[in-house]
């Protein structure tokens, strides 16, 4: 019988299955999931200069003129380039020619350029798009419309930020209960922090090894895994089908090991999670989490 039916004083291992996945979360979004502002602005600064330069082509008639004129004088300018077409790459191949498949590269590192190269820095300008929207007063202010840019290519990292704040909810609970009990704690454990820490050799499966949090009660060790998955998919089996090796390499070394997960993408993969529990003695929810992971550690 799993550990914590025991420890819950419920009759089976099925009825705490089903107390399990019955209380998934749907969501845990909280308000810096959205934006890392910090990030964003941190984009900006380096090429702030160089967009406030590029804003006096908006509205220029003659703009592929003005704007050779322009990178003429202040190559730098280039940088801005790749924000503008919401790339982080500095330079970026074009399919010119489909019937031979020919391509052309444009750079934008290259401080020195020649009368050809700010040609070829005018015809990007044009060709992406930027140049008519320029022309046309469509952009107002480039810092602005780049802060815009940067806001879109940042929801790109909502996936890690999702982690992130499974983390966080995670470590109030562990902080909580360690100061309660008046035990250590560590989040982002490797085998090297434990042994500083607290002289306790532990043996690693590979040496970049990191346990999203570690407990310390008078010498014996709780590993705790995290994670949080809104959506389904091969992730989440493979992930049980790791875990179930992890826990057996630190069981063996007298080590608990705690995988608490949640969200709706289990409600659809719930095979690979139960093949997980029926092999191992602690996997939690948020909820049970809540509820229950003080007497776990007390015990």
């Amino acid at each position: 019988m799993n550990k914590l039916t025991t420890l819950l004083n419920l009759e089976s291992d099925d009825e705490l299955f089903k107390l399990i996945t019955s209380t998934f979360k749907e969501k845990i979004t909280q308000w810096d999931y959205f934006v890392d502002w910090n990030k964003v602005f941190r984009n900006i600064t380096p090429i702030e200069k160089e967009l406030n330069l590029l804003n006096v082509l908006i509205g220029k008639e003659n703009i592929e003129e003005e704007a050779f004129a322009l990178i003429k004088e202040y190559p730098q300018v280039l940088r801005a380039f790749p924000t503008l077409i919401a790339i982080r790459e500095n330079s970026i191949d074009i399919l010119i020619e489909t019937k031979n498949f020919i391509y052309k590269r444009f750079s934008f590192t290259n401080s020195l350029l020649t009368d050809e190269d700010c040609e070829e820095a005018v015809e990007f300008l044009m060709k992406s798009g930027i140049g008519e929207l320029l022309r046309d007063k469509k952009i107002k202010n480039l810092v602005d419309y780049a802060t815009g840019v940067e806001v879109g290519l940042d929801s790109n990292g909502r996936k890690n930020r999702g982690g992130t704040l499974m983390e966080s909810l995670v470590e109030d609970f562990v902080a909580e209960t360690c100061n309660e009990l008046n035990i250590g704690y560590m989040a982002q454990a490797t085998a090297s922090k434990i042994k500083r820490d607290w002289n306790i050799d532990v043996k690693v499966d590979k040496s970049s090894r990191i346990i999203d949090f570690a407990i310390n009660k008078n010498g014996k060790l709780y590993f705790i895994e995290c994670n949080f998955y809104g959506g389904g998919g091969s992730k989440l089996k493979s992930t049980a089908t790791e875990y179930v090796e992890m826990n057996k390499f630190w069981t063996e070394q007298g080590i608990e090991f705690i995988w608490i997960t949640d969200g709706a993408g289990w409600k659809s993969t719930l095979k690979p999670l139960r093949e997980y529990f029926d092999k191992t003695d602690y996997l939690l929810n948020l909820e049970m989490l809540k509820k229950y992971f003080l007497n776990i550690i007390k015990n």
